[in-house]
């Protein structure tokens, strides 16, 4: 966070605060506050390996923890993430598992960061164009610039379109439609992009991504 420090002085970060202290006054918000930037702590910047981006944090009770498309552990996967724990069955043989929080993922450098980092409850994109796309935005931008060799794994063209600038001669920027049911069959499905970002980080000298998660009775965090 160090890295986007001054961002928190900006004219709408502020307004962003007081949008969050109304809201909260009247609403339920996801997740709580001390989750809401748990893309950054569980992932640093300098240990960031594979960028993950989502559309903004799921709307339901005890899903949201601030990390895209994981719920906490007593929480059933969602749909989406149900196709991506099938693709990574299929691309890589590792058995699905039986709960779907992702924090053994982050824990090794993979950013699990959404466009929008709240939402109120029951109402999905209800936080969008209230600042969030911006400081999002400058994170991709500070790791594109300041990074080497990362992977960018873009599902759906809102994630495509916010990271359109990732310099691509220095990163591996791998592109597919969302995991959603809507969408996975027209080509997330099959993407085989697990397998592709192990080769990718293993070419360039670092260990590959362990995919598969601990089942929910060994200590998860």
């Amino acid at each position: 966070m160090a890295v986007m420090g001054d961002v928190f002085d900006e004219e709408y970060m502020r307004e962003l605060r007081a949008f969050l202290v109304e809201e909260k006054q009247k609403y339920t918000v996801y997740p709580p506050g001390k989750d809401i930037f748990n893309a950054f702590w569980y992932t640093p910047f300098d240990q960031v390996r594979v960028v993950i981006l989502g559309q903004d944090p799921y709307h339901g009770p005890g899903q949201a923890h601030g990390l895209c498309f994981s719920v906490q552990p007593h929480v059933p996967p969602p749909p989406s993430l149900q196709n991506i724990f099938k693709e990574i069955h299929d691309d890589l043989g590792i058995g699905i598992p039986d709960h779907g929080y992702l924090v053994h993922w982050a824990r090794q450098g993979v950013l699990l960061l959404n466009a929008v980092l709240t939402v109120r409850a029951g109402s999905p994109q209800s936080h969008a164009g209230q600042g969030w796309e911006a400081f999002t935005d400058r994170a991709i931008a500070e790791l594109n610039r300041r990074r080497s060799d990362l992977v960018f794994a873009l599902w759906g063209s809102p994630a495509q379109k916010k990271a359109a600038a990732v310099d691509r001669s220095r990163h591996l920027v791998l592109t597919a439609p969302h995991p959603s049911p809507l969408s996975a069959h027209r080509g997330f499905l099959g993407c085989r992009h697990f397998s592709q970002i192990n080769r990718w980080l293993t070419e360039h000298g670092q260990p590959p991504i362990d995919w598969g998660l601990p089942p929910k009775t060994t200590p998860l965090g």
